[in-house]
């Protein structure tokens, strides 16, 4: 299936990102002075937590995508995602300026860092994976670039396992950065950081050239008038 491999892929190459914005916290995770095995289990724990966040994300947008499948909207929905994933690329402080929608979300992540400071006073596995699952609630550019493909696929089931497939491509970064947090310099996570946006604009122009309808296997499939209107809910009787 190739949205698992662009799930994957993101993720993985999307990770470098990961690093740089939510790394403080995978390396501050309350892991104490535990053998290497529980320090292990506890890393592993607390990214079960953003994958089981990425999930529910990706069950409810996915969901949300299908009902563009079923009006037949699909290809003009993943033009439109890419097109508004290049705007927030060139027109980033236009976006971020304050809106009525950013008066609401900021009070939610106020709570959300409220939530995360009382679990980083514990040690429990139980605490880390609920920092991973607070953790997936934080804006993030990537988690978004994610769920614009959730909604892509159609299918509540895809957009799950596309987000939770997504998810476990940042796994390797996020791990090696709970375990050797000193090993990544605030150098390294800047410059890396700096590298993402166009990785991003490569995503979004897959997105567009993926609902033009140009016939091009895996990256721009023809839709066939039949695949059009397979999901209508008017049939002949």
């Amino acid at each position: 299936m190739e949205f698992l491999i662009a799930a994957i892929s993101l993720g993985f190459l999307g990770s470098f990102h990961c690093v740089g914005m939510c790394g403080p916290i995978a390396m501050a995770l309350p892991l104490g002075r535990e053998t290497q095995f529980k320090r292990i289990a506890g890393t592993l724990l607390y990214n079960l937590g953003r994958v089981t966040t990425y999930g529910v994300f990706g069950l409810l947008f996915g969901l949300l995508g299908k009902g563009f499948v079923i009006g037949g909207y699909q290809q003009g929905l993943s033009v439109v995602l890419g097109v508004l994933i290049l705007l927030t690329l060139l027109f980033p402080k236009q976006l971020n300026s304050e809106t009525r929608l950013t008066k609401v979300i900021l009070p939610l992540v106020s709570k959300v860092k409220s939530l995360l400071g009382n679990l980083f006073k514990r040690t429990s596995y139980p605490s880390l994976y609920l920092i991973g699952v607070l953790n997936g609630l934080l804006p993030c550019g990537l988690v978004y670039l994610g769920v614009a493909g959730a909604i892509a696929t159609g299918e509540a089931w895809k957009g799950s396992l596309f987000m939770m497939v997504f998810g476990l491509g940042t796994l390797p970064a996020m791990f090696f950065v709970s375990m050797a947090s000193s090993a990544v310099s605030l150098d390294w996570r800047n410059k890396i950081r700096r590298a993402v946006p166009v990785f991003v604009g490569l995503m979004a122009f897959v997105l567009i050239l993926r609902g033009l309808n140009l016939g091009i296997p895996y990256m721009s499939p023809e839709l066939s008038k039949t695949d059009c209107t397979k999901h209508s809910c008017c049939h002949k009787k």
